[in-house]
């Protein structure tokens, strides 16, 4: 790095936003932070995050793949609400077809927790898989995404709206974390290169 004269993009604080006050009966933890899967669609990883703009709050909600790291389904709304949630596992399920017996894990918080959420897993024979409180390295690769897109885009913006936000947050998951930032884990191929070199059908 410093003979090409790069310098790496320093991470901000640490900020919990997760409310599992109202998380009754959690389900467990079937990941149990084992993050490396031998196929895709064997484990999905979920998580919910806030932008600053200067319209106000900006929420997204993503799904990854833990085989590919790539982001199968994602939403942004203004409100961190269950149908933030559901639209990103809508979009996972579009994205992917047919699947069975899926682990999706996600924090405990209430919106994951809520029945609608949890139906939605249900009608789609998904297996629901909760962190422990307080443990966010339970989801460690949800929270390794967030970031990445944090401290290599969003901590450089200053969104005056969501739209904008929107926009830029849409360019940086589709155009390139999926398809053109290069990850150790993968052997330094992309999330889409990977599936496709890797995937078994």
């Amino acid at each position: 790095m410093k003979v090409a004269d790069i310098q790496s993009k320093m991470a901000r604080k640490f900020m919990v936003t997760t409310d599992s006050k109202n998380t009754m009966q959690p389900a467990p933890d079937l990941l149990e932070r084992r993050f490396e899967v031998d196929r895709h669609d064997k484990a999905w990883v979920s998580d919910t995050t806030f932008i600053g703009t200067r319209e106000g709050w900006l929420y997204l909600a993503v799904i990854l793949d833990l085989f590919s790291r790539q982001v199968i389904g994602w939403s942004m709304s203004t409100k961190n609400n269950t149908e933030l949630v559901q639209d990103a596992l809508t979009m996972a399920l579009w994205r992917r077809g047919k699947v069975n017996d899926v682990i999706v894990h996600s924090d405990q918080g209430s919106t994951y927790a809520s029945g609608l959420y949890q139906q939605q897993l249900t009608d789609n024979q998904l297996r629901c898989s909760m962190s422990r409180k307080g443990e966010c390295l339970d989801n460690a690769v949800a929270e390794s995404f967030f970031g990445s897109l944090k401290n290599e885009l969003v901590y450089h913006e200053d969104y005056k709206t969501r739209s904008e936000a929107r926009q830029s947050i849409f360019e940086y998951i589709e155009v390139f974390y999926n398809r053109n930032r290069r990850h150790a884990f993968l052997n330094y191929m992309t999330p889409v290169e990977y599936e496709k070199k890797y995937a078994s059908n």
